[in-house]
């Protein structure tokens, strides 16, 4: 049985966690995705997986071929495809992660112009808050927001996004503008949970540093929550700017303290390390680096 249909099942199956899973996602028969991995076992003369009658769980062989057997996958296709004649197109499918907000906000809109020049590629994006697991969650690549300390994964930095303050009309009408950082002491501000350190916005001004420790009535894991709180008058938000772009085009919110510059955080493209990128990778990493550069919400 061909080695490559057998690596193709297994990681299908550790990524889904059952035969079933795997064999919808890979477009094959319960029986014949379960057959493959048994025989890749039989070839290795060892277990893969730890089965139960709910899932099946990796073995530490397992997990230590899941590190490789996808990048072995890539390379093969993008061998077959940089050889085959006539064959410029990318193809297959690209795992991403990505924060909720930022890829609401942009990384589907990202996606969209990049899949215009590529049709043949399919994606699969996750979004979600917390920190994702590339290796055990089968992700290809994963943009992140702020410091990246995982020493398994490697970083390229898309640029950065700069948090900005604002407010609602009808709030500045009720309880007036502040003007400096300090300001904000005597304000309703909305505490995003997400933040490092939710409660404490740092603002600069000709290299003077001015942290402030707000408080706030509402605290929620969510920018566009935060900012959806904001424009109903609730209080000040302090969000990236790619979270309140929309918001300052309507009239909904107002940016406030101009003079002085909000934190940054860096957007990185992260992947595991020790892998070679496949050539569907490396283009959307490079077209997401130019793609970021022409927005208009950095």
């Amino acid at each position: 049985m061909d080695i490559v249909d057998q690596l193709k099942a297994f990681v299908a199956t550790a990524q889904t966690g059952s035969f079933t899973a795997a064999a919808n996602q890979i477009g094959i028969s319960n029986r014949l995705t379960s057959k493959y991995v048994a025989e890749l076992e039989q070839r290795l003369g060892t277990r893969l997986f730890q089965r139960t009658t709910r899932k099946v769980g990796l073995t530490p062989v397992g997990e230590d071929l899941l590190m490789r057997a996808p990048a072995i996958l890539d390379n093969l296709d993008d061998m077959l495809s940089e050889i085959s004649e006539g064959s410029k197109s990318l193809s297959g499918t690209v795992r991403i992660a990505a924060p909720v907000t930022f890829g609401e906000m942009h990384v589907v809109k990202m996606l969209r112009r990049f899949s215009a020049d590529h049709p043949d590629l399919t994606f699969d994006l996750r979004l979600s808050d917390k920190v994702t697991d590339l290796a055990a969650e089968g992700i290809d690549l994963a943009f992140r927001i702020g410091r990246t300390d995982m020493l398994s994964l490697k970083a390229r930095r898309l640029g950065s996004a700069r948090s900005v303050v604002a407010a609602s009309p009808y709030y500045l009408a009720k309880f007036g503008e502040p003007e400096r950082p300090q300001d904000l002491l005597n304000h309703k501000c909305i505490v995003d949970t997400n933040r490092r350190d939710a409660r404490r916005w740092s603002f600069s001004q000709d290299g003077n540093e001015f942290p402030v420790q707000i408080q706030g009535q509402f605290h929620v894991n969510s920018a566009r929550a935060s900012v959806e709180l904001a424009s109903e008058g609730l209080g000040i938000v302090n969000a990236p700017r790619f979270a309140v772009v929309d918001a300052f085009k309507s009239g909904a919110l107002i940016q406030l303290l101009e003079n002085y510059e909000g934190e940054a955080a860096a957007i990185n493209a992260v992947y595991l390390e020790g892998r070679t990128l496949p050539r569907r990778l490396r283009a959307l990493i490079d077209f997401a680096v130019k793609d970021l550069r022409n927005s208009e919400f950095l």
